[in-house]
């Protein structure tokens, strides 16, 4: 039997999900709000297959440029190339060290203004 070539050939490992992960998807994922300028980690679900980036894009981070529809078009660096991507954010979280506005609110310590 000739082997199949399709975009998700190999990805038995890749797009599975653990025991413990399957079931109901985490809404807060899909709710998070991301705003142009944010660096983002593609981590893809493979229970959903709409907006699903392909495979090679594991694990890559990026920036994102604008919002198409429900999707968000982020840059991704693939080698020494800029790709863009179209990605659904049930396949993005925020990125290790990115700015979290927040967080960052908290941590601000008040200064007393001396008179």
């Amino acid at each position: 039997m000739k082997r199949s070539h399709g975009t998700r050939q190999g990805t038995r490992s890749i797009l599975s999900r653990s025991k413990s992960q399957k079931g109901r998807i985490n809404i807060s994922r899909i709710m998070h709000s991301y705003t142009i300028g944010d660096r983002v980690s593609i981590v893809i679900d493979g229970a959903q297959q709409k907006g699903m980036p392909h495979r090679r894009f594991q694990g890559a981070t990026g920036v994102i440029t604008a919002f198409q529809g429900r999707a968000y078009v982020v840059d991704v660096k693939d080698k020494n190339m800029l790709k863009t991507l179209i990605v659904r954010p049930d396949h993005l979280r925020p990125a290790d060290g990115a700015p979290n506005p927040i967080t960052e609110q908290r941590q601000k310590p008040k200064v007393k203004e001396e008179e």
